[in-house]
């Protein structure tokens, strides 16, 4: 049991306190009462009854109803359980780590030892003749060069490697390995009726154009290019064969028309997602600029071109996307065909 001295000692320091604040004097008169009756009590529930009247939170005046949904959606948040560290560690086991002593941006602005010019200085042009209106269409023959679609293929970035894989594990997913191979011999097969409608247009084989348009597997792809069509005059050639004698490399061209005025390597490219600028092409200005080299240095062509056109026609029949490329682009194309070209022989 606490002793008189320490009993007022405390009744003093209350006494200090609740007279601080106006109106609490009347509470002491209670105290000696208290003190023989609850003597503990009654100093916990006056420090009790003070605390309440000292602590106030203004907070207790805010419609708590009203935030209730807020308030909840704050503290029951959960962060990510990713962190720079695992995405690092994502990253590097997506799309490798970043290899510091060959970057790939300053692969581009490399110069091309082999350099040879897009256009040939030695090829004499003969006077236009119009002996013969049909378009060239040179069989492409086996030999142990490689084709411009080999070298591209075997020469792409890891980035694009690992996006093509990833979307062809996607398809397989999806369709199974029997479906997706399906699938791909479906498209292989409307990209030749496509060319082959194509050139039935440019022959003027009304008939066969009428029979190609009435097949609905590559009907949207028709209509899709009419309003390209009417820009295209003076074919040259048609799926033919070109071969760059110095290089030793080759391909097959769809066409070599003038398009608005200009001579043009065209390519066209079926599609069932759009591609409204030339970069979502990937590799097709490549291809053309190759075939333009090969033709400029092929002796089977009394012509040269310095422009090239890429036509993605559409399966739903909406407007196509001519991606027209002038002698500049052509030319910045070539030197980044150069460096894909002396990559292939380099691991070849």
């Amino acid at each position: 049991m606490p002793n008189y001295s320490q009993m007022l000692l405390v009744r003093m320091k209350f006494l200090q306190l609740l007279s601080r604040k106006p109106g609490k004097l009347g509470m002491l008169f209670q105290i000696p009462f208290c003190q023989k009756q609850f003597p503990y009590l009654c100093l916990a529930t006056s420090a009790c009854l003070y605390s309440k009247k000292k602590k106030t939170n203004g907070y207790e005046q805010v419609d708590q109803e009203k935030y209730k949904n807020l308030v909840y959606s704050v503290t029951s948040y959960k962060t990510s359980a990713q962190t720079p560290e695992t995405i690092l560690e994502e990253d590097n086991l997506l799309y490798r780590p970043l290899d510091k002593h060959r970057p790939p941006v300053k692969a581009e602005t490399k110069t091309p030892k082999n350099w040879v010019p897009l256009i040939n200085p030695n090829k004499s042009i003969p006077l236009l003749n119009s002996e013969s209106n049909l378009p060239m269409k040179i069989s492409l023959q086996k030999t142990k060069m490689p084709s411009v679609t080999r070298i591209l293929q075997q020469t792409m970035s890891p980035q694009q490697t690992f996006y093509l894989e990833r979307w062809k594990q996607k398809m397989i997913q999806e369709l199974g390995k029997d479906g997706f191979a399906e699938y791909t011999k479906n498209l292989f097969l409307q990209g030749e009726l496509f060319h082959a409608a194509l050139e039935s247009i440019f022959l003027s084989e009304e008939t066969a154009t009428k029979e190609r348009r009435e097949d609905v597997a590559i009907s949207g792809y028709l209509s899709s290019v009419q309003h390209v069509l009417k820009d295209i005059s003076e074919v040259k050639a048609l799926e033919s064969a070109v071969q760059h004698e110095t290089l030793q490399y080759l391909g097959l061209v769809d066409c070599v028309a003038k398009y608005r005025g200009q001579l043009c390597v065209i390519d066209w490219k079926t599609s069932e997602k759009p591609k409204p600028s030339l970069k979502n092409t990937f590799d097709n200005p490549l291809q053309v600029a190759a075939y333009i080299g090969a033709i400029n240095h092929d002796a089977n062509y009394d012509f040269q071109v310095s422009c090239g056109l890429i036509v993605v026609a559409y399966k739903n029949g909406s407007p196509a996307h001519p991606h027209f490329m002038g002698p500049d682009l052509c030319s910045q194309y070539w030197n980044k065909w150069l460096l894909r070209l002396e990559e292939y022989v380099d691991r070849d």
